[in-house]
């Protein structure tokens, strides 16, 4: 029986786990073509290799992203593996590069799988103080070779702004691939393929999103080959996302480019309402002039400087500082909710000290996500949450 076209706008939910091959060379069609791993093939076979509901998801993207390409998996971290071990060669592995200021996640990958389990020889990239030097960067490089440079735009939770342009410049140099996790800068501020990135993700869980409700990651890029590589990896592994998690994801990001102008705009009035309060020490936030980076967060992003906003709140101890901190989470406890992600479209909050431990030596210190409410009740909130 045939379908019958139903006159709707909207991308179907294609729940099929295996596609209807109608006879032996249809079927063999299918599995000719993907050999070559067409990102949307003419037949599709097998939800876990493809499926029509994540391809349109997966164009949409790459739309937002200007690339030529966008693949999506069940979590930002499948991305990252996905990104990652299409670059690895049993025979030619030689170093790799990673800043050490990014995703938590990110680093226990790097130790559990990549050292622990593959045998990599990793080499890290610390920044000087609060920034990144150029200058140590390209004597790292010269010195180790690394065959591929890793890196966020901006970091968690210092919000370091990366010179990715100098970065995938010097890394071109020495013949290393660059990928590049761009989750807090967003396409809507900076795309690093613009400037020879090999490889950009995203925890598409986070603002691509937006809602808090929705696991996904995107790797996403311009070379072809690489394409298929990935296509090839994510099959493999098993890293597809489901169609449902797509269609919703679709609907979503028919909205990013809203939602993420105003969680830019909300987060800049509250750094700079911040950076005024007597009883906050210091805030970090790219678009303030007090912040290490701000010459190249303001020669890099156009349309905002990030939604998350790391402050730390004023003692005379390490001990006051941190009864302070547990008393202002307290306080905003029925507005802004401690919950250990980021990208929600309510403001959310995590404490420093409790996740990072010694590494960030500010008992204090809160990262702020912000959402898009009305900046007026947010700022009220904190402002009286403070004064507490």
């Amino acid at each position: 029986m045939e379908m019958k076209k139903v006159n709707s706008i909207r991308t179907p939910i294609y729940r099929d786990s295996g596609f209807w091959l109608k006879d032996i060379p249809t079927m063999k069609k299918a599995f000719a073509d993907e050999i070559d791993h067409p990102a949307d093939p003419d037949l599709y076979i097998y939800s876990r290799y493809r499926n029509p509901t994540v391809v349109e998801t997966e164009e949409f993207l790459a739309n937002i992203e200007g690339a030529s390409w966008s693949l999506l998996t069940q979590s930002g971290l499948a991305a990252i593996d996905i990104a990652l071990s299409i670059f690895q060669n049993q025979k030619k592995n030689g170093k790799w590069l990673f800043f050490s200021e990014i995703y938590g996640g990110t680093n226990s990958f790097i130790d559990k799988v990549l050292v622990e389990r593959r045998g990599f020889d990793i080499v890290r990239f610390t920044p000087s103080g609060e920034s990144y030097s150029i200058d140590e960067f390209e004597r790292i490089m010269k010195q180790h070779m690394p065959q591929v440079v890793f890196l966020e735009t901006i970091s968690n939770p210092m919000l370091i702004v990366a010179d990715v342009p100098q970065i995938i410049s010097i890394s071109k140099k020495y013949g290393a691939k660059v990928i590049v996790d761009n989750t807090f800068a967003t396409p809507y501020i900076f795309k690093p393929l613009d400037f020879g990135a090999d490889i950009v993700i995203h925890s598409a869980t986070k603002y691509l999103a937006g809602h808090g409700n929705l696991s996904a990651g995107v790797v996403t890029g311009n070379d072809k080959e690489l394409l298929k590589k990935a296509i090839e990896y994510r099959k493999l592994v098993g890293h597809m996302i489901s169609p449902d998690d797509a269609y919703r994801l679709l609907d979503y990001l028919k909205t990013f480019h809203l939602r993420i102008k105003q969680h830019f705009s909300n987060a800049k009035a509250v750094a700079e309402l911040l950076n005024e309060n007597p009883l906050v020490e210091k805030v970090l936030y790219p678009s303030l002039d007090t912040h290490p980076t701000n010459g190249i967060a303001k020669s890099l992003f156009k349309n905002g400087f990030g939604a998350i906003v790391t402050f730390d709140i004023k003692g005379d101890s390490f001990e006051e500082k941190q009864i302070r901190c547990n008393t202002f989470i307290q306080k905003v406890s029925d507005s802004i909710h401690l919950i250990p992600t980021l990208g929600d479209a309510e403001t959310i909050l995590m404490p420093i000290e409790p996740v990072w431990g010694d590494k960030y030596p500010f008992p204090g210190m809160v990262r702020l996500s912000i959402g898009i409410e009305p900046v007026e009740t947010l700022i009220g909130i904190l402002d009286k949450a403070l004064k507490h």
